[in-house]
């Protein structure tokens, strides 16, 4: 996967970093700056090390290593119609081929080399360059976009096959034939990667909305996730993303996707859609199943959201606007998020696969310059992190500590739903618990004061707003709702909420 990137802020020949790429099994990255490029090994959490620099060829927007070889591929500003394929050990040059435009992208694997101009794509046979096909019929493709197998078993290409609609030609690259056509998504397509084995396909279009995942070769859907909504409002449709990237982690059980934005997401592939587990007896799974079933009479697009599976973790960026591409990969025996930045820097996270939540931001490494940056100086004088997932799940942070009371423990008084979580307050002198439904040590406010410690909203009644919860704490003993009610409560909050929610899909929804 690579990326070109913007411009940077003029002061000296390396403060530009063109672009930036992690190899085929993510153990190394590479750059291209104004002077050259470098390629760094990513097999430690805490350094950095640099592999390779040259400096020969300047001005490089183009650079790919074939795993952890010493092949790596080069294209230059300077020539842009040139690709130039080196052993940077031996520091010779293998071979160079010239186009008839500029090229756009390129992609490896341990059997060919794809090259990817805006109007064809070339298959080279990468043992002894020998052209073996020539793609005439591509739609116009600015960008470049396309994706290569790593698998060198099967060597499937995908790139774009419309203008105007989402569609991907998938081609075999050792028969030499097209497979099929996925009609993946309504608008055109921003970014697609196969996972390690090539039996997967990942899609996102421009809109930034929804990723779907398709077998291959057969392209039927297998997941489909979503990282956002369309807003009606002006003031949000600046947020419409534009994906930079995707990539699954080694083992395909991960998915992860970066964008424009400050937020990294990362999708789980457990569930398919014909697989969830059945709900539980109590009102929430019954008023569920009424939600699933109603979804049948709604629109398709609405009925086809409730269906999709949202992220499973997040990776929080300290920036957003900037290009950027991220990876997941294990790094001493742990699974990591990595993302590149055009701001110079590499970004490494810790990520829980069990629990999943947000990752933990580890290590910030600059990828300009040379020797040990301010920056990492001062990570390195903070104490080391914890390296197992407990310890950093259970770590403090601004961003995630919980608001919610260690005290908030189930009860279940007689004739009392389950479902009700009571606050369980430490025992006054002369105020002995009472067993009505809501009360609690503290005078009697109901289960809804949860209201006032998780976003001002109760976790179990999102609709109860901060005025009726004060409303709900100052009413008096005798206005207290009996023992027994608590299910007709819940049940009509609970499609209050629902019907809120198909109406804001309505009105709102946007593929």
């Amino acid at each position: 996967m690579e990326a070109e990137a913007a411009d940077g802020p003029a002061g000296g020949v390396e403060a530009a970093l063109s672009c930036f790429s992690f190899n085929q099994d993510c153990t190394s990255l590479a750059i291209g700056t104004k002077a050259g490029y470098k390629l760094f090994s990513l097999s430690s959490v805490e350094q950095l090390d640099q592999v390779h620099g040259s400096n020969e060829i300047p001005d490089v927007y183009i650079v790919e290593r074939l795993f952890s070889s010493s092949l790596v591929v080069v294209v230059s500003h300077t020539k842009p119609r040139q690709m130039n394929v080196y052993h940077f050990k031996k520091g010779t040059e293998i071979c160079n081929y010239s186009y008839s435009s500029n090229i756009l992208s390129i992609r490896l694997n341990r059997q060919r080399l794809l090259v990817c101009l805006e109007e064809s794509i070339y298959i080279h046979n990468i043992k002894d360059m020998k052209l073996l096909k020539t793609i005439l019929d591509v739609p116009a493709n600015p960008t470049g976009l396309c994706a290569l197998s790593i698998n060198h078993s099967n060597s499937y290409v995908a790139y774009p096959g419309s203008l105007t609609t989402g569609e991907i030609v998938l081609y075999d690259g050792h028969s030499l034939k097209t497979v099929c056509t996925i009609a993946a998504h309504e608008g055109t397509l921003a970014a697609i990667t196969f996972n390690a084995s090539g039996s997967k396909l990942a899609s996102a279009s421009e809109k930034g909305t929804v990723i779907r995942v398709f077998s291959v070769p057969e392209g039927q859907k297998l997941y489909e996730f979503r990282r956002g909504m369309k807003s009606p409002h002006a003031a949000l449709r600046s947020r419409y993303v534009t994906i930079s990237s995707l990539a699954f982690s080694m083992d395909s059980q991960f998915l992860c996707a970066s964008s424009n934005t400050e937020t990294v997401h990362i999708f789980k592939l457990e569930h398919l859609a014909s697989s969830r587990p059945e709900e539980p007896a109590t009102w929430s799974g019954y008023m569920g199943k009424m939600f699933m079933a109603a979804s049948t009479y709604l629109p398709a697009q609405v009925s086809d959201m409730m269906n999709q599976d949202r992220a499973f973790a997040t990776g929080r960026l300290t920036f957003s606007g900037q290009k950027n591409i991220c990876t997941l990969s294990t790094i001493q025996k742990l699974p990591r998020l990595l993302v590149a930045s055009s701001d110079g820097h590499l970004y490494i996270y810790n990520l829980d696969p069990q629990d999943g939540g947000e990752c933990v931001l580890i290590k910030t490494h600059r990828l300009l310059g040379s020797g040990t940056t301010e920056e990492n100086k001062e990570n390195d004088l903070r104490p080391s992190l914890p390296q197992s997932y407990a310890a950093t799940v259970a770590r403090p942070s601004a961003s995630s500590a919980s608001t919610v009371p260690d005290n908030i423990v189930p009860r279940k008084p007689e004739g009392q739903s389950e479902a009700v979580m009571m606050r369980r307050a430490p025992q006054k002198s002369g105020h002995p618990p009472s067993g009505g439904f809501g009360e609690n040590q503290e005078g009697g406010r109901m289960a809804c004061d949860g209201g006032r410690r998780v976003g001002g909203r109760n976790p179990r009644c999102p609709l109860l707003k901060p005025q009726d919860v004060a409303r709900c704490s100052a009413s008096p003993p005798q206005s207290r709702l009996p023992v027994g009610t608590g299910d007709a409560v819940y049940a009509s909050c609970y499609w209050n909420y629902i019907t809120a929610i198909m109406s804001m899909l309505t009105n709102h929804i946007g593929l």
